[in-house]
């Protein structure tokens, strides 16, 4: 536990550094928000967007009125991790659940030292781990044990069930972060939902071994999450080719889905440095006021 504390805090270390670098301020928080609530009705100014017009108020002819909001002062985060047999892929130690849990570590740490509340739901084809939003040091180091000592009961996938659930424990908006590899179908309406009701964040973890497989002849393939074992001859072009096809289409689908309803997303490989990403996901978040955009990286 102290050496995955430790490195951690080297990752948040370094996250600090290049943000005061580099960003001079303009980082204000890696978990700022749409988190608004509605302040009052003024007249419109020059540069005032045009969204922003209350028409039910202009109308009443003495003027054009545009709603002002003001940031809530608490912002509430949960973490939604898919931790299914297919996020175990990878080289070991970079499996991309090793990533995920990095990333849910670094946030917890960072969110202890903002004050602001994270808690985390970890699912797989039923809820594996709940812990609610709090705050402090402690709260990060008990998230933090719990989601790296997790020892998942069942090896499926079920994406939109795992949304539903989160969709039952938030009471209120709240910025999610949801981390999965997306190898599922049919969670689409359920993620349409979830960005509705929440500010969300999409992050896709993929491993190049699934992109290209070894041509090793005939052999045995074992899915994990299903247990059936097939016989593929791996050195056949045609198979290959629809291997790296389904591959290509599992990272597209996510992608596609995220940009036709404007919701932030990241697509992270296991074997790249994935600080900086966040880091310029987090940075356009903010310089945009939290408008929805998207980011890949293979």
């Amino acid at each position: 536990m102290q050496s995955i504390l430790r490195r951690l805090r080297q990752l948040e270390i370094r996250i600090r550094k290049v943000v005061d670098a580099q960003l001079q301020g303009d980082f204000h928080s890696v978990f700022k928000g749409t988190g608004l609530e509605f302040d009052e009705v003024r007249l419109y100014q020059y540069g005032d967007e045009v969204r922003a017009i209350d028409w039910a108020v202009s109308a009443k002819g003495h003027g054009t009125f545009v709603k002002t909001y003001k940031e809530e002062r608490e912002q509430s985060v949960l973490l939604l991790l898919d931790v299914s047999r297919s996020q175990r892929v990878g080289a070991e130690g970079r499996r991309k659940l090793d990533v995920a849990r990095e990333i849910c570590g670094i946030l917890a740490l960072s969110a202890a030292r903002q004050d602001a509340q994270l808690g985390v739901l970890a699912f797989s084809d039923q809820k594996e781990l709940y812990l609610p939003p709090g705050k402090g040091l402690r709260h990060a180091y008990a998230l933090i044990k719990s989601v790296f000592s997790l020892a998942p009961q069942s090896p499926g996938t079920n994406v939109a069930a795992g949304i539903r659930q989160a969709l039952g424990l938030l009471k209120r908006r709240s910025l999610v972060l949801l981390l999965s590899d997306f190898i599922d179908t049919e969670y689409e309406r359920e993620l349409t939902m979830l960005a509705r009701k929440h500010d969300l964040i999409v992050v896709q973890l993929l491993d190049r071994r699934e992109k290209e497989f070894p041509p090793l002849g005939i052999v045995p393939l074992r899915d994990e999450e299903t247990g059936r074992t097939v016989w593929v001859n791996t050195s056949s072009k045609a198979w290959r080719a629809r291997y790296r096809a389904t591959y290509e289409q599992n990272r597209e689908q996510i992608g596609q889905i995220c940009r036709r309803h404007r919701t932030s997303f990241l697509s992270i490989a296991t074997d790249v440095d994935y600080v900086p990403q966040l880091l310029n996901l987090f940075r356009l978040r903010n310089r945009r006021g939290a408008q929805p955009q998207s980011s890949a990286t293979t």
